[in-house]
């Protein structure tokens, strides 16, 4: 088998963040995979997609940038709202809420580590 999973790399703010996305997703599954000693390493489920995230004990001179993200659909525009309430605290609006062609309720966010979100409301009849 061969799986691919995306992993996204904190600085040290990797217990902020999901504390952050805990808020944002209260139905987030958490799982240590660090040993003691280690650089802290979890694997997330976020909206049914897996993530691997890892604290480097290091810092580098890069961060997240905006050309990923991750898209949450969500059936209604009262989640919309709410996901980019609480993931929108202290970060970047690239889109600001509001209905676009290709959604009635959308918003493109950055929280306040530097991860983009796409957050959609399904438009009528999608799958």
């Amino acid at each position: 088998m061969i799986a691919a999973t995306l992993q996204l790399m904190f600085q040290g703010e990797l217990a902020d963040a999901i504390s952050l996305w805990s808020r944002a997703f209260p139905d987030m599954v958490i799982k240590e995979l660090s040993g003691e000693g280690e650089p802290r390493r979890v694997q997330v489920t976020v909206a049914g997609q897996t993530l691997f995230l890892f604290d480097s004990p290091m810092t580098h001179d890069f961060t997240f940038t905006p050309a990923i993200s991750l898209v949450i659909a969500c059936d209604r525009a009262e989640d919309v709202d709410r996901l980019a309430g609480i993931l929108g605290e202290g970060g970047q609006v690239f889109m600001p809420l509001d209905a676009y062609p290709f959604s009635p309720r959308f918003t493109w966010v950055a929280d306040r580590f530097g991860v983009s979100w796409q957050l959609m409301q399904q438009p009528e009849g999608a799958a």
